[in-house]
């Protein structure tokens, strides 16, 4: 059975303040347990603040975004090394935002990740239409886009270090909109059916996909009970403790009684 894992994505939000006081307060009501695999994203500024916070926690580092480069002349970028050596582990790539907002295309999207993978990061990859691509019944062609060209000859090591965040784009940031759990388990059953034509059935199996459309403590039990749903990626509900931690808890109950994979 693959373990829930449970992101935290802070975007462009805290101050030192408050990114200090929330790191602490999501390490401390973790505790010991380790039945779901949690890691939150801060922003570039807070990097080290927050790492330091969750020193011996069972809350990990990760960043949301790098340069595809060790070293250079990119005035403002962020390389993979440097995120390493303030003890990030994970790194998200491809957020919707980053695609649609910042116009990042499939081919950077994956220089990006080889780049993260060569480096030792683990890459939480998002992919995920928008709504008049659902509306006009182009999900499957979406996503299968997204994957092909986002994750073209990566190897079967590299993809153990790999996980993916479906994000409807259609169902975040106060869209108005927002995905079933039945929604969201058909979706990631074309993902998961999807990568095991590309990379083999095993690999597959061994995919982590999370879901990312706006999830809260009101709805995670709904959608992490679902098969082949594998945690969340967490936006507006992982800027506060107590929401945060009670999807954490969603998804430990889950292991509790766990669903049929898929």
């Amino acid at each position: 059975m693959r373990q829930k894992f449970v992101i935290g994505n802070w975007k462009m939000h805290t101050t030192t303040a408050e990114a200090s006081h929330l790191a602490t307060a999501i390490a401390a009501g973790m505790g010991t347990d380790d039945r779901v695999t949690v890691a939150v994203c801060p922003p570039f500024p807070y990097l080290a603040l927050v790492g330091d916070r969750l020193k011996g926690s069972r809350v990990a580092l990760g960043a949301q975004n790098l340069y595809p480069a060790q070293e250079g002349a990119f005035t403002g970028e962020v390389s993979p090394t440097m995120l390493l050596d303030l003890g990030c582990q994970y790194v998200i790539l491809g957020h919707s935002e980053r695609r649609h907002t910042l116009g990042e295309s499939d081919a950077f999207i994956h220089h990006k990740v080889r780049v993260a993978l060569d480096a030792g990061l683990e890459v939480i990859f998002c992919i995920g239409e928008t709504l008049a691509q659902r509306q006009a019944d182009q999900t499957r062609t979406v996503l299968d886009r997204q994957l092909l060209q986002g994750l073209d000859g990566l190897s079967a090591a590299a993809l153990t270090h790999l996980s993916i965040a479906y994000e409807p784009v259609w169902a975040i940031g106060g869209s108005g909109h927002h995905a079933t759990p039945q929604q969201a388990q058909d979706a990631h059953a074309i993902i998961r059916h999807r990568f095991g034509q590309i990379f083999g059935a095993r690999s597959a199996q061994t995919l982590m996909i999370h879901y990312g459309g706006s999830v809260n403590p009101e709805d995670a039990d709904a959608l992490l009970s679902r098969p082949g749903v594998d945690g969340g990626l967490i936006g507006g509900d992982s800027l506060k403790a107590e929401p945060f931690l009670a999807i954490v808890q969603a998804a430990i109950r889950q292991t509790q009684t766990p669903v049929e994979a898929a």
